[in-house]
């Protein structure tokens, strides 16, 4: 009935075997993620976002992973969306601002901690006082942490996301729109919110070797944050020819894998300058 629902049009799906059997995994995994932050399941990496033309690492995007004991490694993408569905991406959520904000203080450098919050978070009543809270357990300066939300997560309910966004503001935390561009109405957003930061959508510089729209839309956000005075970081940097693409193009600000993979804590390395390194598909 649910996979009917979802077509287009009058359509008629019948029963199969594999329904209930992907059913009864999604049900095991909302169950397992309930007890998973308190059996340490969680991990966090962190990939770098870099200065193009200078090289220097200004900050980091902290990425949760999942190593289910018996699944093995668990794809965000697999376990974000039955948290949500679940409620668990609350507990999640505050474990990751928690403990990045915790690694983040411990840095010898100014360097900020990018972290993302669901459409489930952003809508929460206690959201603000829970980032607070953290900041002030951890010690860490309100400016050196930057909250990446999706347009999406604002247009579920804009009357309460923008009052948790302006009560973040007030606490001295930065916010960017992640994923620019692929929402149903990004000026309007920006224009009734004041971001910090905008992120061109990884999806625009994958295609932007062979397809000159693609190069139209960066260049037209790169003009856009310029105008309005709002920074603008390209995310899914591969290759060195998109490489190449930013810097003519005079983007400033960038992660993907070329310039750094998600890897261990920053407290664990040695060195704050990016190499470039081989992309691998995927």
């Amino acid at each position: 009935m649910y996979r009917a629902k979802l077509q287009i049009g009058e359509r008629i799906c019948y029963y199969e075997p594999g329904m209930d059997e992907t059913a009864r995994a999604r049900r095991q995994l909302a169950n397992d993620l309930r007890q998973a932050v308190e059996k340490q399941e969680f991990v966090l990496l962190y990939q770098p976002q870099c200065q193009l033309r200078s090289g220097e690492t200004s900050g980091y995007e902290a990425l949760v992973r999942w190593h289910h004991p018996l699944r093995g490694l668990v794809s965000p993408d697999e376990f974000i969306p039955i948290a949500e569905e679940s409620g668990a991406i609350l507990q999640i959520g505050e474990w990751v601002l928690e403990e990045a904000c915790r690694e983040a203080v411990s840095w010898h450098s100014e360097h900020r901690i990018a972290v993302n919050v669901s459409p489930i978070q952003l809508v929460q009543q206690d959201l603000a006082p829970i980032v607070a809270r953290i900041l002030i357990e951890t010690g860490l300066p309100a400016h050196r942490l930057e909250l990446e939300i999706t347009e999406s997560a604002i247009i579920s309910d804009k009357t309460r996301a923008l009052h948790n966004l302006r009560q973040l503001k007030e606490l001295g935390v930065a916010i960017a729109m992640d994923d620019f561009g692929t929402g149903y109405s990004s000026l309007d957003t920006l224009h009734s919110f004041p971001f910090d930061k905008i992120k061109i959508d990884k999806s625009f510089l994958l295609e932007s070797d062979d397809n000159e729209q693609a190069r139209a839309i960066i260049r037209a956000v790169l003009a856009l944050g310029q105008s309005l005075r709002i920074p603008v970081l390209a995310e899914g940097v591969e290759t060195e020819s998109q490489f190449d693409l930013l810097i003519r193009e005079g983007c400033e600000e960038a992660q993907g894998y070329f310039l750094g993979r998600p890897d261990r804590a920053p407290s664990m390395s040695l060195s704050d300058k990016w190499q470039p390194v081989a992309a691998e598909a995927g």
